[in-house]
């Protein structure tokens, strides 16, 4: 469906206009697809971001820093989300040896049985995107890294 029948809107004042309009309505659309998943769980987007970022380092451990390098959502607190994973027994937290002042995280067991169950996720993905064609997805792929420079 066509974005000004979304929204109900006629027209814009520029296409540039249009399309920073359309961006946030298909990233908010997209997040609200997304949610559905976590409605079961005890965990958030975010949560379930820095758990697939640990999933990545394992079995290796994982500073804050890097989490925060990798987020998806660089507006989050990356500080409080590990505090909640740990208190769930996600993740596990340690002292790093070559710097007292740094923190080792790692994922633990429960947190890849969790992911393990949200795997689900990236099947339904491919089917958010069936209207695409292959070749439609990397051009978008390719058009959005441009964006961002």
């Amino acid at each position: 469906m066509k974005l000004e029948e979304e929204i109900q809107q006629k027209s814009f004042k520029s296409p540039h206009q249009k399309l920073a309009v359309n961006l946030l309505y298909t990233s908010n659309w997209l997040n609200s697809h997304y949610s559905q998943f976590f409605k079961k769980t005890d965990l958030t987007i975010q949560q379930f971001n820095v758990l697939r970022i640990l999933r990545g380092q394992y079995p290796s451990y994982c500073s804050l820093k890097l989490i925060k390098e990798r987020m998806l959502d660089r507006m989050s607190d990356a500080s409080r989300i590990v505090d909640k994973l740990v208190a769930k027994d996600y993740i596990t937290r340690g002292v790093c040896p070559n710097d007292r002042r740094s923190v080792n995280l790692l994922i633990s067991e429960k947190g890849l049985k969790m992911l393990a169950e949200l795997d689900v996720i990236d099947e339904s993905t491919i089917n958010i995107f069936k209207n695409l064609d292959q070749k439609q997805i990397e051009q978008l792929n390719d058009l959005l890294d441009t964006l961002r420079g």
